[in-house]
């Protein structure tokens, strides 16, 4: 009789229709697969259960999640080879249901249910959110927000670094994930035009890097908003410890329910994945009336590749259930249309997605060397959550499956006279 490992890897390729591209090794210690590819390892029986009852990108996170499954070697390679058997499939790929008519594959899932054990599906890792619909709703926002940014200020600082910037920063020139991200700040406040006196609003200010930045280098008066009390906290020690108290101001609150404008600027950088298509509109409205005529937004934001059936678009379940409950990603030609649409007049849009892979690359590597720690301060099943996903975001950024954009526009003034210099993009 055939050990576990090859019996898995035969069965899985009838299922599948297709060789499987790594390696396996089972709970036996049996292996297979070609030699020299990333190890899957699966630990025990009830990874198994986890796929069958959940096929497809979600079971596979539950099992990667729960400590079920993992991969020995480098985990970028693993989900290279694994991605266009999970993440990518074609529309002309028979789905897996179909497949379970055809001579053999039927026969195939009985052997594997056979092999893991009792049929009873394992209950999902706690790590998981439930959610039935995408309400955005000021309370079921504020829940997403604190599910993902309220882990501990520790974790973030194991992964972000002293700079504690959460975005895509701007590799202008080989050098640290610190001045990257600093020349990023600068380059978001240049694309402002900002000066001394004028105000900054900052929408989802985070841990309070653009506003200290824009404080500090620039002179502005800053509003920071998030949803995040530990961010906050965090933001307005900072804040202190700088001594720029008077120039800036971190609030816990929603943006909808900002209403000391008019500002001069308004910088919003990873946050607009979070509103929501039904919302969008309603999100660029409210920041165009917060601006005074001649005001500059700067819209830093994740975009994916349109489809040809847009009504077809569903959000990632691993990201929705484990990452940014909530978080939908859009075209960036819908996000500028619908800019335009709430009155606004774009005036440079700039891709800069390779800069968010090399990012993405950085936070990976600083998770990984200090990951017994990471591990104490979050959980395991946590740590695992943000290894897998900013691995995968780095792949799926390097291989232009999802981009990022920043958007400058503006509330040009009735009269239509520009508000910007005649050379464009002064700021680089």
């Amino acid at each position: 009789m055939a050990d576990a490992a090859s019996r898995l890897k035969s069965l899985v390729e009838q299922l599948l229709g297709a060789p499987l591209p790594v390696r396996v090794r089972a709970w036996d210690g049996s292996q297979a697969g070609p030699p020299g590819a990333p190890v899957l390892v699966v630990r025990n029986r009830r990874a198994l259960r986890r796929l069958l009852f959940k096929p497809g990108e979600l079971g596979l996170a539950r099992a990667w999640v729960s400590g079920d499954l993992t991969v020995e070697g480098d985990l970028y390679s693993a989900l290279a080879l694994m991605s266009p058997l999970v993440w990518e499939r074609s529309e002309d790929t028979r789905p897996l249901g179909r497949r379970l008519r055809e001579p053999g594959v039927l026969a195939a899932a009985g052997e594997l249910l056979r092999m893991a054990g009792p049929p009873i599906p394992p209950a999902p890792p706690r790590e998981e959110v439930r959610r039935h619909r995408h309400l955005h709703t000021r309370r079921s926002d504020k829940q997403a927000i604190s599910h993902h940014y309220d882990v501990g200020n520790d974790f973030y600082e194991i992964v972000l670094g002293p700079s504690m910037v959460y975005s895509c920063a701007y590799w202008e020139e080989a050098g640290t994930l610190e001045s990257a991200q600093r020349d990023k700040l600068e380059l978001v406040c240049r694309k402002l035009g900002l000066t001394a006196g004028l105000r900054l609003l900052d929408v989802g200010c985070g841990w309070g890097s653009m506003a200290i930045h824009a404080a500090r280098e620039h002179g502005v008066h800053v509003v920071g908003v998030t949803l995040s009390q530990e961010q906050a906290a965090f933001a307005r020690k900072r804040v202190a410890e700088e001594g720029l108290t008077d120039r800036v101001e971190i609030r816990v609150q929603d943006y909808r329910d900002v209403v000391d404008g008019p500002y001069d600027a308004i910088s919003s950088i990873g946050m607009a994945e979070h509103v929501g298509a039904e919302r969008y509109l309603e999100y660029a409205t409210d920041l165009y009336a917060l601006l005074k005529p001649g005001g500059r937004l700067l819209n830093h934001q994740i975009a994916r590749r349109p489809q040809r059936d847009e009504a077809a678009y569903r959000v990632d379940e691993f990201i929705d259930s484990y990452v940014f409950p909530d978080g939908e990603l859009a075209p960036v030609g819908s996000t500028v249309t619908l800019l335009e649409r709430a009155g606004f007049e774009v005036r440079d849009v700039e891709a800069i997605r390779e800069h968010y892979a090399l990012t993405l690359r950085q936070w990976v590597t600083r998770l990984e060397a200090d990951w017994n720690r990471a591990v104490r301060l979050a959980g395991p099943g946590r740590a695992r959550v943000w290894r897998l996903y900013m691995a995968a975001s780095a792949l799926a950024f390097e291989t232009n499956r999802i981009g990022v954009n920043q958007v400058l526009a503006v509330r040009t003034p009735e009269s239509g006279k520009s508000v910007l210099p005649l050379r464009t993009r002064t700021w680089n």
